[in-house]
């Protein structure tokens, strides 16, 4: 696992592990429908004017997962864009599988919406590219809306990617809002999935959404809360590996007994907060003090691994 790339990430990386990236499940996910709820009519025009032919778009699902499952459920044959914020890299990613694409390209080119169309079972030609780069155009701008609320992403969106190099791209974890559109012919049904995480939802419509009578709901508070989060303050610990014995070793011990620290115990520190591991570090002196020089975040899943490893 390697560093993050600034000081920024950092920060969200530990953040993250301190107090969690993510809201109340219903409230992420009533906010999340009612986004897309006010999206869909502009999209359904968008794309009628777009395609010139009838496409039904529909809400099909919008629940909680995370980032990287974006791609979970598309099969092996779908495009993939990912829309940048001034804030985030990664503010939406947006997946359609192939057989949306299919169904856009057959409506675009003048295909009969009565029948079926072919299966994309193969990487996406150019011209497929381009027309899902459209479609997730339309979706974004859609979803983005405007003023206070708005997402501000970055548009256009970059162009669709396909293939090798939609599989491989490297999608950021984080908690995140799945929202699942359908659009359909009479014989024919495809998805485009987005992804918005949590941190960008909760920053841009969390702190302002509003209830029925005019009030801050939840979320307006939890944005409060978090501001004095930020400003609370943690005590770090760093520790060290000692050694690995046996409890007979261990019950032989006697007071004034000097124990040897493993050959690399002291490039294997972990700087932790609130029983929370954050980074290994190396440790090591400057002057009269000791000090923990950060190698890298704390990757839990190597830990558990290398625990299941005889010492």
């Amino acid at each position: 696992m390697t560093s993050p790339a600034s000081p920024s990430q950092t920060r969200a990386l530990i953040i993250e592990r301190l107090v969690g990236d993510s809201g109340e499940a219903a409230q992420v996910i009533g906010v999340g429908r009612g986004m897309a709820e006010r999206a869909l009519p502009l999209l359904q025009k968008a794309l009628a004017g777009e395609l010139g032919a009838p496409v039904t778009v529909d809400l099909q699902a919008v629940e909680v997962s995370r980032v990287p499952e974006a791609r979970a459920r598309a099969g092996d044959a779908f495009a993939l864009t990912i829309v940048g914020s001034p804030t985030s890299a990664d503010a939406m990613t947006l997946v359609m599988d192939a057989q949306a694409v299919a169904v856009m390209v057959s409506a675009l080119f003048g295909g009969d919406p009565d029948q079926p169309v072919a299966p994309i079972e193969r990487d996406l030609s150019q011209i497929e590219a381009d027309v899902a780069t459209t479609v997730f155009q339309e979706v974004a701008t859609a979803l983005n809306g405007s003023g206070r609320r708005s997402l501000d992403l970055r548009l256009p969106v970059l162009r669709a990617t396909s293939g090798g190099e939609a599989r491989r791209r490297v999608l950021r974890d984080g908690a995140a809002v799945r929202i699942v559109f359908g659009v359909s012919t009479p014989t024919d049904t495809g998805t485009i999935t987005v992804m918005i995480p949590q941190r960008i939802l909760l920053s841009t419509r969390g702190a302002t959404a509003k209830t029925d009578e005019g009030e801050a709901d939840a979320f307006g508070w939890r944005a409060r809360f978090s501001e004095e989060v930020m400003r609370s303050t943690v005590r770090l610990e760093a520790t060290m590996p000692l050694a690995r014995l046996t409890l007979g070793d261990l019950a032989a011990f006697e007071p004034g007994q000097v124990i040897e620290f493993e050959e690399n115990a002291q490039l294997n520190a972990k700087l932790s907060a609130r029983d929370k591991t954050l980074f290994v570090c190396a440790f090591g002196k400057l002057g009269q003090n000791y000090t923990v020089r950060i190698s890298h975040p704390h990757d839990a899943g190597q830990d558990f691994i290398d625990g299941l490893m005889p010492g």
